[in-house]
């Protein structure tokens, strides 16, 4: 999931074309894009689509983004949007295990009312200064939780944090990467709203590559190449992951639990990254 695209729930003429671009993954939004009086119409839309065949048919992991969960909204949104064609739920505002919880007994019913044979996963927002505190208790809080996602906006911007400091943004992004690490969950970036900064972007997309995040979220169409470039590895390195794997195949012929690779002594840690980067660029898209 290099990048994922947020998609407006209020705009159904983007649904389609987005389907059809280059991002890794697509976030239909039932919150910030969306205007309270449109909540209900916009949770219709994304319901209707998510449950179409050309959902079921693309190779895009389809995520939802529902409103919180302690908005009058939650309830009707997972009664929508529980569908067999939904992957993960993107839940904002959790700020404690407790909370996660209590989302999945809320989800779980919505599963058995829409008849989801395979469990929906969540991706989690952590965006505000308790959240951050508590992310590996969060993140630990039931096998339903794949993965958490930051939210420099909601973090920085009460606080008056100067996102333009990257010393501030490595600090957000290093706590997020270690709970995400110790929960053995992946770790996604957050939006970037300046739509005519590319240096910036790319600058944060980068910064999270290097801390071992997955990929970086978009709201723009736009930015989604920018996103699979950052996260994208280069030829150099899947090279030298195609010569760790094959060391590690002879390794283990010989009985050895570490060798060494190019001058650097590998182990199961470095063993497992090579592996995952060569899995990944496997896979479609």
């Amino acid at each position: 999931m290099r990048s994922k695209l947020f998609v407006p729930g209020s705009r159904p003429e983007l649904f389609a074309k987005a389907l059809t671009g280059d991002a890794d993954a697509l976030s239909f939004d039932l919150e910030d894009a969306v205007a309270e009086a449109r909540k209900a119409e916009a949770r219709a839309m994304v319901a209707d689509f998510v449950a179409g065949t050309a959902v079921a048919q693309a190779a895009k992991l389809i995520i939802v983004r529902t409103n919180a969960p302690d908005s009058p909204h939650f309830a009707a949104d997972l009664a929508a949007v529980a569908r067999p064609g939904v992957t993960l739920l993107n839940l904002p505002k959790i700020e404690s295990p407790q909370a996660v919880l209590d989302a999945v007994a809320a989800l779980e019913a919505a599963e058995r009312a829409n008849a989801v044979a395979h469990p929906i996963g969540l991706l989690l927002n952590i965006e505000t200064p308790r959240a951050l505190a508590d992310a590996a208790r969060i993140a630990a809080a039931h096998p339903r939780v794949a993965g958490l996602q930051l939210g420099l906006g909601d973090l920085f911007e009460p606080h008056g944090i100067d996102r333009a400091d990257p010393r501030n943004v490595h600090a957000a992004m290093f706590a997020l990467r270690m709970a995400a690490a110790q929960a053995g969950v992946f770790a996604v970036d957050g939006a970037y709203a300046a739509l005519d900064d590319d240096a910036g972007y790319r600058e944060e997309a980068r910064m999270a590559r290097r801390l071992g995040f997955i990929g970086k979220s978009c709201v723009h169409p736009r930015q989604v190449a920018l996103a699979n470039a950052a996260f994208a590895p280069s030829e150099a390195e899947l090279e030298t992951a195609r010569r760790i794997v094959e060391a590690a195949q002879a390794a283990g012929a010989q009985s050895r639990g570490a060798f060494v690779v190019d001058g650097r002594m590998i182990d199961p840690p470095f063993l497992k990254r090579a592996q995952a980067l060569l899995a990944a660029a496997r896979r479609p898209g």
